[in-house]
């Protein structure tokens, strides 16, 4: 009887199998036009992406990485104005930007942002600093700390400390103490010597090796005898 039972079960089971079967098939002669153009759409949508970086995206990226290669060395020598528009032959980094995007880096727009700063332009320099968005926590520290030199510049003080104290906490190691003091020389010029105090002690109790902590001591004591 057992026997009997396990047959009708392995029957019923293959009604079921033979059923969804079936059903499957019914399905897709009903729908097969439609499945093939989706299973086509998709193969197109596929090959087309893979022809795109192939022939069109990474062909770009290659030119305007030697694009940038001229306007580097202009960078490194301190020619910030033949750097940023180029020099009639080679490209700039404002060129390079209008061409071809972030396709070189992302580091393009910090080298656009710091020679704009360099020529005395804040905001120009603020509009591409802003822009930048590298993981490399030194270089995002410095976009930031650069980004406070512009708004000191422009008289934004509320704002540069913003900048110098975020860009303390991204570097976090010896070029910290670099910013920690730009924004303490704000809070000084802007009167606030409490908070001037704190970035020194910060200096001295978290970055006493550095350059800025080794005469940290004279900043801390002046403005603690001037209470």
């Amino acid at each position: 009887m057992a026997k009997e039972t396990l047959k009708d079960q392995q029957a019923k089971q293959q009604v079921r199998i033979d059923e969804t079967v079936s059903k499957t098939e019914q399905f897709y002669q009903e729908n097969k036009k439609l499945i093939w153009g989706i299973l086509i759409a998709v193969a197109v949508i596929f090959l087309g992406t893979i022809a795109y970086r192939s022939f069109i995206y990474e062909p770009k990226v290659a030119e305007a990485l030697e694009q940038m290669y001229p306007a580097e060395n202009s960078f490194a020598n301190g020619a910030w104005d033949v750097a940023l528009n180029g020099d009639g032959n080679a490209l700039g980094f404002a060129d390079i930007i209008r061409e071809y995007g972030a396709k070189a880096g992302k580091a393009v727009y910090f080298y656009a942002g710091l020679c704009e700063l360099e020529l005395g332009n804040n905001e120009e320099a603020l509009a591409y600093l802003k822009k930048y968005k590298g993981k490399d926590p030194i270089l995002a520290a410095r976009a930031l700390a650069c980004q406070g030199d512009a708004n000191v510049n422009l008289g934004n003080y509320a704002e540069a400390v913003s900048c110098f104290e975020k860009a303390a906490k991204a570097a976090d190691n010896m070029f910290a103490a670099n910013y920690l003091l730009k924004a303490a020389a704000v809070y000084e010029e802007t009167g606030d010597t409490a908070s001037a105090l704190k970035c020194y002690q910060t200096i001295k109790d978290k970055y006493p090796q550095s350059v800025e902590g080794y005469d940290i001591d004279k900043y801390i004591s002046r403005i603690e005898f001037a209470k």
